[in-house]
């Protein structure tokens, strides 16, 4: 029994070493693409004085939800100026920002081609049940083997930790709108396509906002762990403060990344409840999902 041993671990770094020689100039490029998303992003939050960025997230925050927002969002972020954490924290939020609109990019199509297809719905669930199940650690490894070090691991790493919800909560949605409203749809002659853009979504929404909220939470909980392979931002401070044993720098630099996170979920949120409270408007009204599934209705059927 002693010499009885399954090569397991071999056998994937065969498989990573093929797919790295085969597949090695298509994950350069993907490389060299995310590396000019994030330093342009990154180069538009950090080169302005703070105080325009504050202003500007203060507006927004604003128009999203209120002067309470605004208040707390730019009292955090003069809070971030003044322990001198104000770089690193623009580099994390463009990270986090680039990381989550590509992992929102894929999960909302996947999640309604689940919904849509029963088949794709049983490929897709064992699928996310292992990126949820897998420690956040082990998204490294492929990712530094392909990639590298620096800020573009980071970034892989943290898309494929962040997808699962996103894909769960859209299909969720997509799956949760009544069948009498889609049926009212069908029956005016609406195509699917149209039914999904005029019903299913914008039931839906409350649903995929939700997804959206935990894809950025779940992409700001991954900096940290991005830090460790040399992305750029307040992960990488919390590391060296972890190295140095400096209990001050992990405190400025913790605090900052929960400041980010709670103005993000909050501005998310927001967006989530009106996009909830415009939902419930339009499946309270019948006469709007007579409006949008007549102007599916042919003209010939019109007539």
């Amino acid at each position: 029994m002693e010499n009885l041993r399954l090569p397991f671990g071999e056998w994937i770094e065969a498989i990573l070493d093929f797919i790295g020689d085969v597949f090695g100039w298509l994950f350069d490029a993907i490389a060299n693409v995310l590396a000019v998303v994030y330093d342009g992003l990154d180069w538009v939050l950090t080169t302005p004085p703070f105080w325009v960025i504050i202003l500007l997230l203060g507006a927004l925050a604003w128009w999203i939800k209120g002067w309470k927002l605004a208040v707390g969002t730019v009292a955090g972020l003069l809070f971030i100026v003044l322990v001198d954490q104000w770089e690193s924290a623009m580099d994390t939020l463009a990270l986090v920002l680039v990381a989550s609109a590509i992992a929102i990019a894929i999960s909302i199509p996947v999640g309604i081609w689940a919904a849509r297809n029963a088949t794709v719905s049983r490929i897709v669930r064992p699928v996310l049940d292992f990126l949820q199940t897998m420690p956040a650690f082990v998204y490294l490894i492929p990712a530094i083997i392909f990639f590298g070090v620096g800020v573009v691991p980071g970034i892989i790493a943290t898309i494929l930790f962040a997808l699962a919800p996103g894909v769960r909560l859209t299909e969720l949605g997509i799956r949760g709108v009544d069948s009498e409203v889609v049926e009212a749809g069908q029956a005016f002659g609406a195509t699917r396509g149209r039914i999904l853009r005029q019903i299913q979504l914008p039931l839906a929404l409350p649903s995929i906002m939700a997804g959206i909220n935990q894809v950025i939470m779940l992409s700001l909980s991954m900096v940290v762990i991005a830090g460790i392979v040399g992305a750029p931002g307040l992960g990488q401070e919390i590391v060296r403060a972890i190295g140095r044993i400096n209990v001050g720098l992990g405190a400025e630099a913790g605090l900052s990344i929960v400041i980010l996170a709670i103005m993000l979920d909050r501005m998310t949120s927001a967006l989530a409840d009106k996009g909830g409270a415009r939902a419930k408007r339009r499946k309270a009204s019948p006469k709007d999902t007579q409006a949008s599934t007549a102007s599916a209705q042919p003209a010939g059927a019109q007539a």
